[in-house]
């Protein structure tokens, strides 16, 4: 056991990337910033899946643990479109999910955008000639920002939240 901490103490912390992490300490200091301009300081994002396998919103609950912690930097997922600022959609646009898609869409008060998350909304998976696919997405709402990957990180989506923020 004795030998065990003196090569601990001798190696240090080995999980830690210090450059990742000044890195996404800034790109949080920037988002701050930026919500706080433009959002009076509280960014509420309705997430809505329109038919995903799931990956895309495993990675937004990452969001909320407590390395990345988005509540601290203002940004919270509602239950409700009406409390909710921005849509985060992900996944395939489905013919039985449109619907409800559009209508949770209306539901959020202006200005309202969109952003999507994952390469199933603009169609870059591999279900695309499927006879219950209605993608893209775009065929339908206007999208304000896309944020790439399949599924992207929790620092994708957190640099695509502040790309949609400079973009807005």
């Amino acid at each position: 056991m004795i030998g065990f901490w003196n090569k601990r103490v001798k190696l240090g912390i080995l999980t830690e990337d210090k450059e990742f992490d000044s890195e996404i300490k800034n790109i949080q200091k920037e988002i701050k910033e930026q919500i706080k301009k433009k959002f009076a300081g509280s960014l509420s994002i309705r997430m809505v899946d329109s038919g995903s396998c799931n990956a895309c919103e495993a990675e937004c609950n990452a969001l909320s643990n407590p390395y990345y912690n988005l509540e601290r930097l203002g940004i919270r997922f509602v239950a409700s479109p009406r409390h909710a600022d921005v849509m985060l959609l992900s996944g395939l646009m489905t013919f039985n999910m449109t619907s409800h898609v559009k209508d949770a869409y209306e539901q959020i008060p202006s200005p309202k955008w969109i952003v999507t998350i994952g390469d199933c909304p603009v169609m870059k998976a591999p279900f695309e000639k499927t006879f219950a696919i209605n993608a893209p997405v775009e065929k339908h709402l206007k999208v304000t920002h896309h944020i790439k990957g399949c599924p992207p990180s929790p620092k994708e989506i957190i640099e695509g939240l502040l790309e949609f923020l400079k973009k807005i």
